[in-house]
């Protein structure tokens, strides 16, 4: 699955993977890749290749689906699903056996989002990690929640009250040698130092 290519912007190859027991046996639906292909594709002026996933709540699988996608070159890999506290939830156990380091900030951001509006957010156990040159990042189950914790909270004239995680993924790509990603700012602005800011391209 590919956007439009747009001339001028590094070309980025992302994975998303919904993890689901009943969404991968076909009882219901997958919105969860749905929902994050619309946004990125709404949020990023790269062009961009998705390698989307849909698997079951399975440890080892998820470990080596997250391994896959980074070796085939995806430099951002998003998962929803299986973060909460239930039996079958080992999302965050999966992305961390396969991790080279740790970016904590995520999850705490996520959070903080997420209790702005329910109290059982402190149940959600979404990490973040950097293998090799990729950053994974575990987002929650529901697509609102997935938009909330990626683009942040705004008020009603669209001045950004909290940020979201996105506005952070673009500059820990780049330092991790990854391709120079370029969002819409009415979407989501990306926060960069000035010393590591490109000219704008159209």
């Amino acid at each position: 699955m590919s956007e439009a290519a747009n001339p001028g912007h590094d070309a980025v190859k992302i994975g998303i993977v919904s993890i689901s027991d009943r969404a991968s046996t076909g009882v219901y639906e997958d919105k969860g890749l749905p929902t994050l292909q619309d946004w990125l594709g709404r949020a990023l002026r790269n062009p961009v290749h998705f390698e989307a996933r849909l698997i079951p709540d399975e440890q080892d699988t998820i470990s080596a689906t997250l391994i896959e996608l980074v070796d085939a070159g995806c430099s951002l890999v998003l998962t929803t699903g299986g973060t909460g506290p239930a039996l079958r939830d080992v999302t965050p156990e999966a992305t961390l056996a396969v991790a080279h380091k740790e970016m904590p900030g995520f999850g705490e951001q996520m959070r903080q989002i997420s209790l702005k509006f329910v109290p059982t957010a402190i149940l959600s156990r979404q990490v973040a990690v950097v293998r090799g040159q990729s950053l994974i990042i575990n987002l929650p189950g529901q697509p609102k929640a997935i938009a909330e914790t990626l683009e942040g909270l705004k008020d009603a004239d669209g001045q950004q009250i909290v940020p979201g995680i996105f506005a952070a993924v673009p500059y820990c790509i780049d330092l991790i040698g990854g391709p120079y990603m370029e969002t819409r700012d009415e979407v989501c602005k990306a926060f960069r130092p000035k010393n590591a800011q490109r000219p704008q391209t159209a």
